[in-house]
């Protein structure tokens, strides 16, 4: 954790980054945005999960191919010309329109012809390349089981693994042997690509080391059911003889969802895994200790008790509430790790045990504060004066409208007028990012995070997710020169840096004079 007592971050996806390719990725513009963090004296950096997305799962970054890999569409055009293995006038022949928002499919095509592109050339020597030797040996708990479940994938047409022949669905000994033979330069390509990505990963760690910057990522509790995670361990998940789920995730209607949410990933079969002592849940998690400085772990009140729905079911309404194991699985993850720098993602309807559960293990809760205002604002955790020092305090997360957004579309009158008595001054869709930015570094809370859209002052047509809604997510993109040191960028910082140093957030910069009387 920060050695600082009260710190600020910015939430902003990898993707979401500017760049000529098409999407944000681990190159010049994610340092630039570092640098950017450490000018506005913020010392977090937050993330959505970075694992392997699709465009036929929706781009989400919530539905991966895998809970360890690297999303290779973040890797980076220009890092692979400043290694040598593109020219600056291949580089420019994989430029894509400027865009807004990101256009997953063309960017999928266009970062699948660069790769093996370059892996063609490296083919030949590349598995004598000490440097890829070590990666893969560093990461055989879980690159061998990835690579043959996007080869196969690749090579059954992006069939589901339930698709494939019984043999190899059912990983037989010598199934496994023989499509690892048959496909094993796509099974080394796989590699290559993953290597190439942590390879970038560990120089965007170095730097932001460098600026005394955290990286807090993000781990769902829940992976994918059409995933390498799924198909290598199925008997850790309730699927029936055919890898089918009988039992699927999700959460009961709230606030987002008159008929609750249906998520459709597999639940865990807790027992399976208790008999294993959590080993699959330890090496996922000290995976991502390693990539990230702190994790928020998602849906934290599914490791209390989680809502699981009959695979039948359409909607998430005739699920019920099951118990889970999260203390034994918490207290073998410390004892295995040493330490759990995590953030528990604990909204939605929290009850005593979920509770419970977080002040067991010391564990920072988050406070939303769009969640804040309405009849129950008196009495709401989510209301500043309700916050303790223990929790991070965000204006809203990934899930939610931005805050002008929220204040044009979705406030309600009563609401406003609820703002203004709580604020002491009306608010306007012109000040009321201030006002909630205010609000959030004020805040009792030792950490802050404020998305990168109510920094630029952004309405609802920057909205990262919409929950329950299939299509359109996941795409935003920050402007070009918007997040980094010049024009109006370096204003931004130096005023963000000003209402940080006032909140106690961070160290004023030594050439800043004293206040005067």
């Amino acid at each position: 954790m920060s050695p600082m007592k009260r710190t600020c971050g910015v939430l902003l996806h990898l993707t979401s980054l500017p760049s000529r390719f098409g999407i944000g990725d681990l190159g010049p513009e994610a340092l630039r945005f570092a640098e950017f963090l450490a000018l506005a004296g913020q010392k977090r950096w937050q993330m959505l999960p970075i694992g392997p997305t699709a465009a036929s799962l929706g781009a989400s970054p919530y539905s991966s191919f895998s809970a360890f890999a690297g999303n290779t569409l973040c890797i980076s055009p220009e890092g692979l010309s400043e290694d040598g293995l593109l020219t600056r006038k291949e580089l420019g022949a994989f430029a894509l329109p400027q865009k807004g928002r990101v256009d997953f499919p063309a960017v999928e095509r266009m970062k699948s012809a660069l790769l093996r592109q370059i892996f063609d050339r490296a083919w030949p020597g590349v598995e004598d390349d000490a440097s890829f030797r070590t990666f893969v040996g560093d990461n055989a708990s879980w690159l061998p089981d990835f690579a043959l479940f996007m080869a196969a994938k690749e090579h059954f047409g992006g069939a589901a693994w339930t698709e494939w022949p019984e043999a190899l669905r059912l990983r037989r000994e010598e199934a496994l042997r023989e499509f690892g033979a048959r496909l094993h330069r796509e099974i080394v390509f796989q590699q290559f690509c993953q290597w190439l990505f942590f390879r970038q990963w560990g120089r965007l760690r170095w730097e932001l080391g460098r600026l005394d910057i955290e990286l807090v990522g993000d781990v769902p509790i829940y992976v994918t059911h059409d995933s390498a995670d799924v198909w290598a361990n199925q008997r850790l998940f309730k699927l029936d003889a055919h890898g089918q789920p009988v039992m699927v995730a999700g959460v009961p209607p709230d606030y987002f969802s008159k008929t609750g949410q249906r998520w459709g990933n597999p639940v865990f079969d807790w027992e399976a895994l208790e008999t294993d002592g959590f080993a699959w849940w330890i090496s996922r998690l000290r995976h991502n200790f390693g990539l990230f400085d702190v994790v928020r772990l998602d849906h934290f009140r599914g490791f209390a008790a989680y809502w699981e729905i009959p695979a039948e079911e359409e909607t998430a309404v005739n699920g019920s509430w099951v118990p889970a194991p999260g203390e034994k699985l918490l207290e073998a993850v410390r004892i295995a790790h040493g330490a759990l720098p995590l953030i528990a993602e604990d909204l939605g309807i929290i009850t005593e045990d979920v509770v419970a559960l977080k002040e067991r293990f010391d564990l920072p809760g988050m406070k939303i504060l769009q969640f804040a205002f309405g009849p129950h604002t008196p009495y709401s955790p989510d209301s500043p004066h309700h916050h303790e020092k223990n929790c991070v305090v965000y204006t809203g997360t990934h899930d939610n409208n931005t805050t002008r957004g929220w204040f044009e579309t979705e406030a309600t009158p009563g609401v406003r007028r609820l703002l203004a008595r709580y604020l002491g001054r009306k608010p306007t869709e012109a000040t009321i990012v201030r006002e909630m930015t205010r609000l959030a570094l004020m805040s009792p809370a030792n950490d802050a995070v404020l998305p990168a859209q109510d920094l630029l002052n952004l309405g609802a047509e920057a909205r990262m997710n919409t929950p329950g809604v299939a299509g359109g997510n996941w795409g935003w993109r920050a402007p070009a020169d918007s997040l980094c040191l010049c024009g109006a960028g370096r204003a931004l910082a130096e005023d963000l840096r000003g209402q940080c140093e006032l909140f106690g957030r961070t160290p004023p910069c030594p050439a800043d004079e004293a206040p005067e009387d």
